[in-house]
């Protein structure tokens, strides 16, 4: 009899998530119930797949509001009816149009207005009377409506506690404290289930509306398939004969492309990948795959294809990946086995400036009706609760802040306003906040995707679902992931730069050269890779330089152990310690040895451990599929690695492992949940490593611009400029007649952009280049003015960074002549002066700008200095008792050092202590990496930019040495003259 069923989904609104909702129905003996959340139709599948659980019949709905106002409920009778729902919902968020006072003529749902609508009704609409409104039935003339009266009774809450939730989410919703959520703003005390008989009661003077609501009820038949069904497109060519002899055709091309006509291995995988793509009905995935990599390789995009889907050797012969898997010794099963029902992942990545193409390629190939970005949900996370329920309670800021500093947590707890606030925390934390968009997601479907959920428009433009990729996938959806990163923009970059700045042309794909070149990998093996996708961390080089890493299979291993799970298992110590003395490798257990003996015992990628799992323990392939899921973080948790605990251990005793040796086993595989790669993934990572390091060592300069112009990477734009320098780069500050709109090269000469200028506008940034282009380098700033229009605020920026000292003059001398140019109002013209006039000159006292001003205007205009360097601007003189290069002769020393701060990282200990990692460079320019222990480190150690003097302790593992920290204070700088 609950026509009027609201989740979590009405965001901000309703409090019970599905799960909860169905057992407060069956709790109350509710038989059928219609869910419709407000303005979403997010949790209608997964409404449906709990009530059926319960025995519950569930009706698909959506209640549509305008601003505040109720409109209508919309009340599905079947799948065309939810469709139909969809569809207007979809139509209104696309278009971005406020939603109608009334409904459109539905063929296949009803529509229930509120009491009190005056709109002559249809066939297929009611009236929806709440049980406190039935007063204003008595002495009514009913006839015209009688047969119209429905029982209307909203559900949102589930009890008087539930209903203070709900007003706390209202006042975050609105953005007010809790008194001034006015009761249009929220539900009612009473919406909610009500115990049984009790709402039949209510309306027992009303029998006809109760066999009304019930006749609708009736009506309505979720005709959608039981169970997990494959939705996605089911053909390529339209026809499945047609898609498996095309594939077959494309893969023996390929495989003659890649390997030859007569490599007897090659032939033997591709048809044994081939008869698995078949039977598991896999063929549409992998074309429109291809299809789509087709047709960004004819716009000249640069790709990386990555995911378990890169095991595959059918994959490498279509060019979706790059990652030879006969080389590799891929394992197979990783990608696609009999037990398998969903198919194998493949990222593809793009440049960040191309990857937008793409996807409008994919919405126009396979039609807007049938493709759409996939959905997330952002839930309120622990530390904006705190913040948005202090200010729902109108708790000044400095209160608030307290609540969420670590450091007072010890005091908090007796804190009663606090534990208050923790009280409402705990019932609103992981409760969906709002929709957003899926890092990559596509999903590209069989039948109108509008019968499973309306679409948003976010932000990004494109069509978008409602749910997320746990709920598409248990619904029958497959996404197709097409990324971006920075990158593929820095090779694609600096491959033009140098062609354009050096006249070669460079084939960026012949990696398997780059592998066997000395100079890369001996960069590779002394961490000279900042820059350079996914090896340029602190983190990563210290791996690289503890195993002497020089070649692609140790950097393929590499790329894995940096991973969560293999680290922080301890697995990370051991692979390094058997990899510097392989003779010294102990294998917990000969089948150990057998099947992880390219990684010394050691479970590295994801592989690895469904390995272990089928070849030790004797689990079968439906389980290493769930493990498969779980590794990759599907399930968001450990959940499914620990369901299959005790089967793991029963199996493995009965096989006759030792006991000890399972537990230590499982140990290992359980901390891989979320955390590691597929070999393949690690391999295509690494060959984008490759060509990045490839450009950085033949190339700095060329590659460096490029790393500034796609905006850089893990580090600030001030370490790459400095390693432009260090690569022989002339970096010249912003200039009007030399810099464009990003950083340009010209042989050795570097010129920053005008972009990287704080607080310069866009539109200046593009014109002054553009001008200067079309008309002729600056000959002044009274020329710059008129030819551009900018004005005051904006040339003095120009000025105080150094952007017109073509002119010959100080910046104090242009910053006297421009308050009197743009003082007297000089009118701007862009058009060309028949005749050159010059402007008067002034007789002005020299007027000198030291380099300490000019640092200073760089620190604030560009966030580094370039005139001077940090060490430049200390007060002190002293250097350190040490350089970098020199830590390793002095292991176990006590030493003094100052550096530049560049980036740290904060983890916690096993006893749920902080401590640090911080990366600073010397003097000299050159590198070392400081570990910051609890029992020595005060409350919080890092104050930012600058230079510190740090004490410590010099240690060394694997011939890497770093610093364990004792004292660490940050130094003073010279003052600004200008303000002192």
């Amino acid at each position: 009899m609950y026509l009027n069923v609201h989740s979590q989904y009405s965001l901000r609104y309703g409090t019970m998530s599905i799960p909860t909702l169905v057992e407060e129905a069956f709790a109350r003996g509710v038989t059928q119930m219609v869910l419709t959340d407000i303005n979403n139709s997010t949790g209608i599948m997964e409404f449906m797949r709990e009530c059926l659980d319960k025995g519950i019949k569930p009706i698909a709905g959506m209640e549509y509001r305008r601003d505040k106002q109720l409109l209508f409920i919309g009340i599905a009778r079947n799948k065309e009816g939810m469709k139909e729902l969809n569809d207007f919902r979809t139509e209104y968020n696309l278009e971005q149009k406020a939603l109608p006072h009334v409904a459109p003529t539905f063929v296949n749902a009803f529509v229930v207005y509120p009491y009190g609508h005056r709109h002559p009704l249809k066939e297929n609409e009611y009236l929806g009377i709440r049980y406190d409104q039935l007063n204003r039935l008595f002495n009514a003339d009913l006839s015209d409506i009688k047969d119209k009266l429905v029982a209307l009774q909203p559900v949102f809450i589930a009890d008087k506690i539930d209903y203070r939730l709900h007003e706390y989410l209202r006042g975050i919703d609105l953005n007010v404290v809790l008194t001034e959520v006015d009761p249009e703003d929220k539900c009612a005390k009473t919406d909610m289930f009500l115990p049984p008989g009790q709402l039949e009661a209510k309306f027992a003077r009303y029998g006809f509306i109760l066999d009304n609501t019930r006749n609708l009820m009736n009506c309505c038949v979720m005709d959608y398939p039981k169970g997990r069904v494959n939705l996605n497109r089911r053909t390529f060519t339209g026809n499945k004969k047609n898609d498996r002899e095309l594939l077959e055709k494309l893969a023996n091309s390929g495989m003659e492309y890649r390997y030859g006509k007569s490599n007897k291995e090659a032939i033997r995988r591709v048809k044994h990948e081939l008869k698995v793509i078949y039977e598991l009905d896999f063929c549409a995935y992998f074309l429109i795959t291809w299809d789509i990599i087709r047709y960004s390789s004819s716009q000249g995009y640069y790709h990386v294809g990555r995911g378990s889907g890169a095991n595959s050797i059918v994959a490498y012969c279509l060019k979706i990946t790059d990652v030879d898997p006969i080389e590799l010794d891929l394992y197979f099963e990783r990608f696609l086995n009999a037990q398998r029902t969903s198919p194998p992942d493949f990222d593809i990545d793009y440049s960040w400036d191309e990857r937008e193409d793409v996807q409008d390629y994919i919405f126009k190939r396979y039609g807007s009706q049938h493709t759409a970005l996939l959905g997330t949900m952002s839930t309120f996370k622990d530390r904006s609760i705190i913040r948005e329920i202090g200010k729902v309670m109108g708790l000044p800021k400095s209160e608030i802040d307290s609540f969420t500093d670590q450091t007072q947590a010890a005091v908090n707890q007796n804190n009663e306003t606090f534990r208050k606030i923790v009280a409402i925390h705990e019932r609103m934390a992981n409760m969906p906040n709002q929709r957003s968009i899926h890092a990559g997601g596509i999903l590209i479907t069989e039948d109108p995707i509008t019968y499973y959920t309306a679409l948003d428009l976010p932000p990004k433009g494109m069509a978008t679902v409602q749910w997320d990729m746990y709920e598409a996938e248990k619904i029958g959806f497959d996404k197709y992931d097409i990324l971006s990163q920075r990158g593929i923009g820095h090779i694609k970059m600096a491959v033009r730069l140098v062609e354009e700045n050096q006249q070669r042309k460079i084939d960026i794909h012949q990696v398997k050269n780059f592998m066997k070149d000395p100079s890369v990998n001996a960069n590779l093996r002394i961490g000279n890779t900042k820059g350079c996708f996914y090896i340029e961390s602190p983190a990563m080089i210290q791996l690289n330089r503890k195993l002497k890493c020089d070649s692609y299979l140790v950097l393929v291993a590499a790329s894995s152990i940096i991973r969560p799970g293999v680290a922080s298992s301890g697995m990370m110590g051991t692979f390094i310690k058997y990899h510097n003395a392989p003779e010294t490798v102990s294998y917990l257990h000969p089948v150990m040895k057998e099947i992880l003996k390219e990684t010394y015992g050691v479970m590295v990628y994801q592989e690895d451990v469904i390995k272990v799992c089928i070849h030790f323990a004797g689990m079968d392939g439906t389980d290493a599929d769930i493990l498969r899921r779980g590794m990759s973080g599907k399930y968001r948790s450990k959940k499914e690695f620990d369901r299959l605990v005790q089967r793991f251990h029963e199996l493995a005793i009965k096989a006759g492992r030792p006991e000890e040796v399972v537990k230590e086993v499982w140990r290992q595989v359980s901390s891989f949940a979320g955390y590691s790669f597929s070999k393949a993934h690690s391999a295509s990572f690494a060959v984008e490593s490759y060509q990045s390091l490839y450009l950085k060592t033949y190339y700095p300069r060329e590659f460096m611009v490029a790393v500034l112009n796609n905006y850089g990477g893990f580090y600030d734009r001030a370490l790459y400029v400095q390693e432009l320098q260090r690569s022989g780069g002339i970096v010249h500050l912003p200039c009007v007649n030399n810099s464009d709109t990003i950083v340009n090269i010209q042989g050795v000469d570097v010129y920053l952009g005008l972009v990287g200028i704080h607080g310069l506008n866009e539109h200046f940034i593009q014109l002054i280049p553009e001008e200067r282009k079309a008309h002729g380098v600056y000959q002044s700033l009274e020329d710059l003015i008129k030819r551009t229009g900018i004005g005051l605020e904006q040339a003095i920026i120009l000025i105080r960074v150094g952007a017109l000292r073509f002119t010959g003059k100080s910046k104090k001398e242009l910053l006297w002549a421009v308050h009197l140019l743009l003082g007297a109002k000089v009118k701007p013209s862009n058009d060309a002066e028949l005749f050159q006039v010059e402007s008067r000159n002034y007789s002005l006292p020299v007027l000198v700008n030291t380099r300490l001003e000019d640092a200073y205007h760089e620190l604030e205009l560009l966030g580094f200095p370039l005139s001077m360097t940090m060490f430049d601007l200390l007060q002190t003189d002293y250097r350190g008792d040490i350089y970098a290069a020199d830590l390793i002769n002095h292991v176990g020393e006590s030493v003094r050092m100052v550096g530049e701060y560049v980036c740290e990282k904060t983890v916690v200990t096993k006893r749920n202590e902080k401590m640090w990692f911080g990366n600073f460079l010397d003097a000299d320019g050159n590198s070392f990496d400081t570990v910051h222990f609890p029992n020595n480190t005060p409350a919080y150690p890092f104050r930012g930019k600058g230079c510190y003097l740090i004490l410590g302790k010099v240690v060394a593992e694997f011939g890497f040495a770093s610093l364990e920290v004792m004292k660490f204070a940050k130094l003073p700088i010279l003052p600004n003259p200008v303000i002192s």
